[in-house]
């Protein structure tokens, strides 16, 4: 199974690099399952149902949340129907929406594709690891699932790689988002998991973290809230992580970045 993972989309420039990349990317990696982290996607807080819809119609099949989950109000009906966008699993019993969703693919493969959120400098919210090694007590790769893939939105690098090395052999891709920053650790881990600590952002690098700078820049030097923070304007980048698994185990045949536009180095899977 070829998968892609694009990481936060960050205001309108990331919304709209991302809905008119990703039917070339799709064609491109002959793609069978695409997920995008849309948590930043309205104003750089949260993420409007218009814009899910957006995601869906440019090739998107599973649009993940994080911290800024509940930002958009409008949110709160759309995901208690809407099974394709998914909250972190582990907010507390009762919370709308779902933390997971398993997708059938029109050859009747199927893939479980999770949100999770870390608690280290983030909200406290129930553990993630538990969380996640309850659902995959219900579900294997290489039997009832051809792929599983987590989306661990959390702050500490520390976390994200306990998580992975946690549940190596028995996830396909654990992919970190939260902090905007793509990080150079992309690899396959003992067992066979594919690992990359932070996607990255989608949207603009001459930021702080896809935000204006300058506002951004002040909260650090006065200590004292500002003017709310703005998406930085600037051409995107489309940073993401691309993931080709084997349908026997389940597990990472390869893993490889994706940098697309922008400012940063340039990098896209080659599939020969």
């Amino acid at each position: 199974m070829r998968i892609l993972f694009l990481g936060d989309v960050i205001g309108r420039g990331g919304r709209d690099a991302v809905t008119a990349a990703l039917p070339d990317y799709r064609a491109r990696l002959r793609l069978d399952l695409v997920i995008v982290n849309g948590e930043n996607a309205s104003h750089g807080f949260g993420l409007a149902p218009e814009m899910a819809r957006a995601f869906f119609e440019a090739g998107a099949d599973v649009v993940s949340l994080g911290n800024h989950a509940w930002d958009r109000r409008e949110i709160i009906p759309y995901i208690a129907t809407e099974k394709r966008v998914i909250r972190p699993i582990n907010f507390p019993a009762g919370t709308p929406g779902a933390g997971s969703v398993i997708l059938t693919l029109a050859d009747g493969r199927r893939a479980l594709i999770v949100n999770a959120m870390g608690r280290l400098f983030m909200d406290a919210l129930d553990c993630p690891f538990r969380a996640t090694d309850e659902l995959l007590s219900r579900h294997k790769l290489g039997a009832n699932i051809q792929a599983a893939i987590v989306d661990f939105h959390g702050e500490a690098t520390s976390e994200k790689e306990a998580f992975g090395h946690s549940f190596d052999g028995r996830l396909s891709l654990v992919v970190g988002t939260h902090t905007h920053v793509p990080t150079a650790d992309y690899q396959i881990l003992e067992k066979g998991t594919g690992y990359m600590t932070d996607a990255g952002m989608c949207g603009s690098y001459d930021s702080v973290i896809g935000m204006a700078k300058a506002g951004a820049a002040e909260r650090f030097w006065r200590k004292m809230p500002g003017e709310r923070l703005q998406p930085a304007d600037g051409p995107a980048t489309i940073c993401g992580v691309f993931v080709e698994t084997d349908d026997a185990t389940g597990l990472a045949r390869r893993i490889a970045p994706l940098r697309q536009g922008g400012r940063l180095s340039q990098s896209f899977p080659d599939l020969t």
